[in-house]
C-alpha cells in the first residue's frame, strides 16, 4: 500500500495531538536508544530526538516515501536516523530504553502478539508507548465497510478493509501489558475535531484509512467509489457555519517494565 506524505500531514494539528498526549505520560529521564515505529514523515520522531538528545533515535516506517521525507527534515538533530522496515521485522537492540508506536499498529494484524514478543525482549525499566484509533465503529469506517461490501464493490474490495479486529478494547491492552510485567497506564480520549473546507472527513481519511482503496480500484473506479462515499459521509457528518466536528476516539498505554 502506498502512502502519501503530503496527503497525511494535511492535518498535523490534529494528528499530532495524541502522539503528544500519549509521549508525556512516559517518564524515562536518560534513555540510550529510542525508537518510533510507523514514524511516518518523521517530524514527531525529531520530536523526541529533542527531548532525549543524550539517546539515539530511531525512527522506523514501511513506507521508503515517508523514509525519504524523513530523512529531508531540515535542521535534523545529530542523534536521530530512520530506518525502511515493517513493524513485523522490528527487534529491540540491547539498550533499547523507549519504544513508541503512535498510530500504527492498527495496521499489523496480530500486533497485540508483537507486543508480547517487544515486552519479553526489552530490558527491565524500559517503557513501550502505544497509541491507536478507537474508532472503527465510527460512521466514517462502518460506511466505507458498507460501501465496500455491497453488490457493486464486494468483487473488487472482498479483504481489503479491516474490520471491528483491527484494535482491542482499553482493558485488553492493560491485561496485556500488566501479564507481561509492566506497570501500565491505559486511557482513551474522544477529541472533538473540528475540520474546516469541501468534504472535510474525505479529505482526512484520503490519508488513513481511505489508503487501502485507493490501492485497490484503478483510478476511474475509485472516482465512483469516493464520490458514493462522500455523499453518505456529508449525511454523517454535517457541515456548519463554523466548520465539520469530527469526533475521533484514541486508545493510549504506556508501560514500563518491572523487574
Amino acid at each position: 500500500m502506498k502512502w502519501d506524505p503530503r496527503k497525511y500531514t494535511q492535518f498535523s494539528s490534529h494528528r499530532d495531538r495524541p502522539f503528544f498526549d500519549l509521549t508525556a505520560r512516559i517518564a524515562a529521564d536518560a534513555p540510550r536508544r529510542v525508537v518510533d515505529l510507523g514514524c511516518g514523515p518523521g517530524t514527531l520522531t525529531a520530536a523526541l530526538a529533542a527531548r532525549w538528545p543524550g539517546a539515539q533515535v530511531t525512527g522506523v516506517d514501511s513506507s521508503q516515501d515517508m523514509v525519504d521525507q524523513a530523512q529531508a527534515l531540515d535542521q535534523a538533530p545529530d542523534n536521530l536516523d530512520f530506518v525502511q522496515a515493517g513493524i513485523e521485522e522490528w527487534e529491540p537492540q540491547p539498550g533499547t530504553d523507549v519504544v513508541v508506536s503512535n498510530a500504527a499498529l492498527q495496521w499489523v494484524p496480530g500486533h497485540q502478539d508483537l507486543m508480547r514478543r517487544w515486552a519479553k525482549q526489552l530490558d527491565a525499566g524500559a517503557w513501550l508507548a502505544v497509541q491507536v484509533p478507537g474508532n472503527f465503529g465510527a460512521p466514517s469506517h462502518a460506511l466505507m465497510r458498507e460501501l465496500a461490501a455491497s453488490a457493486p464493490w464486494k468483487h473488487k474490495l472482498d479483504g481489503v478493509l479491516r474490520h471491528g479486529d483491527a484494535v482491542d478494547e482499553p482493558e485488553d491492552y492493560l491485561g496485556l501489558l500488566t501479564e507481561t510485567g509492566f506497570e501500565a497506564d491505559v486511557w482513551e480520549t474522544s477529541y472533538s475535531q473540528v475540520l474546516h473546507g469541501e468534504d472535510p472527513v474525505l479529505e482526512w481519511v484520503r490519508g488513513t484509512a481511505l489508503r487501502p482503496v485507493i490501492a485497490a480500484l484503478e483510478p476511474e473506479d475509485f472516482s465512483r467509489f469516493e464520490a458514493q462515499y462522500a455523499h453518505q459521509l456529508r449525511a454523517a457528518y454535517p457541515a456548519r457555519s463554523w466548520g465539520t466536528v469530527f469526533p475521533f476516539r484514541r486508545i493510549f498505554m504506556v508501560g514500563r517494565k518491572l523487574g
